[in-house]
């Protein structure tokens, strides 16, 4: 479980990184179905890619600490499934997006729950030479 913790950590922290570089460099064209959404829409774009990049290093932050740490973890994910409820909420009120979205939302409702449940693992398994290394600092 600690293994796996640390993994999903690392990749959901590259990913986003990715992610928010690739809505910084192209605007508008990386997000399916928003083409000729206009100026504000490609500004916000640009900028909330940044802020994703931002987020993307945070969980890569957690991912280097040895435990991985609990709290850090939830919150992270907690603000993952905020934005699938917001997709939710979006889709209450505007209807259905370009499928894409959808399976994005999937991912931002069910991945947090995962990490909920899995943040502890480094906490709680026993960690061979990393109290002595922590100790020794």
């Amino acid at each position: 479980m600690a293994r796996a913790l640390r993994v999903l950590t690392q990749l959901m922290g590259w990913a986003c990184v990715a992610i928010g570089l690739f809505h910084v460099a192209l605007g508008n064209a990386a997000i399916p179905g928003a083409g000729s959404a206009g100026t504000t829409v490609d500004s916000w774009g640009r900028f909330m890619g940044a802020v994703f990049v931002g987020y993307g290093l945070a969980w890569l932050w957690a991912a280097r600490q040895r435990p991985i740490p609990a709290r850090p973890v939830r919150w992270l994910a907690g603000v993952f499934l905020l934005g699938g409820v917001g997709r939710l909420l979006s889709l209450a009120v505007h209807g259905w997006p370009q499928w894409f979205q959808i399976a994005l939302a999937v991912i931002e409702l069910g991945l947090p729950p995962f990490f909920f449940w899995l943040a502890d693992a480094e906490e709680r398994a026993p960690h061979s030479g990393v109290e002595a290394v922590s100790a020794g600092r």
